[in-house]
């Protein structure tokens, strides 16, 4: 079973409330919230303010996508702003397991998020410690790019790593996902879609939400 997680990046953050009651009548789940510190990647976008806000407005799931240095200084104040999933960058990460525990202990969902040029094999002594992965099938750091078409084989590749281990640890995706691929993503393994522009794109984004479970769905 998939889930579609809208990113609110990419939303109009003057309705934010309303955006996110919109993906909700849609069929989202999963909120998908992009924190960027200017120095892992070059955008500047929101904190744990805003996060205490969107907790206070929804009860979907809230994943916090942390694009940042150090990510083991605010891993944990992120899940206690009422962040449920945290992923932090295997690429940003020099103690991952210690922070990966942490996320747990404090009683959030653990993550590693990895960048389309760096390695599996990177995740390898850490993947017991995550509830989820993060695969990122753009280059983090931007909306509206387009996807990496080698990311499906690093997809699949990354599913069966985690069977061959029995390992419960869910895939996530996140970057140029639409209509138009998202049956396959679906088919190669993933289970949690992070949408942005396809989503928030036209200003319609209880319909968009729709079109990706349908187009998900064919199928199943």
């Amino acid at each position: 079973m998939f889930e579609i997680a809208p990113s609110i990046l990419s939303a109009d953050f003057a309705r934010l409330a309303e955006e996110i009651r919109a993906v909700e009548e849609g069929g989202a789940t999963v909120l998908h919230v992009d924190v960027m510190d200017g120095q892992f990647v070059p955008n500047i976008t929101i904190g744990l303010p805003v996060v205490e806000s969107i907790r206070k407005a929804t009860s979907l799931t809230i994943d916090t996508h942390l694009m940042i240095e150090e990510p083991s200084r605010y891993a944990v104040k992120f899940v206690e702003a009422g962040a449920n999933m945290v992923s932090v960058h295997v690429e940003a990460d020099v103690h991952l397991q210690r922070t990966l525990c942490s996320i747990r202990d404090a009683g959030g969902q653990s993550g590693i998020a990895i960048n389309p040029a760096t390695p599996l094999v990177s995740l390898e002594e850490a993947l017991p410690f995550a509830d989820f992965i993060l695969l990122m099938s753009v280059n983090p750091g931007f909306g509206g790019q387009k996807f990496i078409h080698t990311s499906i084989d690093k997809l699949r590749r990354l599913r069966r790593m985690i069977d061959e281990r029995g390992l419960p640890t869910r895939i996530e995706i996140d970057g140029g996902i639409d209509a138009g691929n998202i049956q396959k993503i679906v088919e190669s393994g993933a289970e949690i879609i992070v949408a942005g522009s396809a989503v928030f794109g036209d200003g319609k984004p209880t319909e968009a939400v729709r079109k990706l479970i349908d187009a998900a769905t064919v199928w199943v």
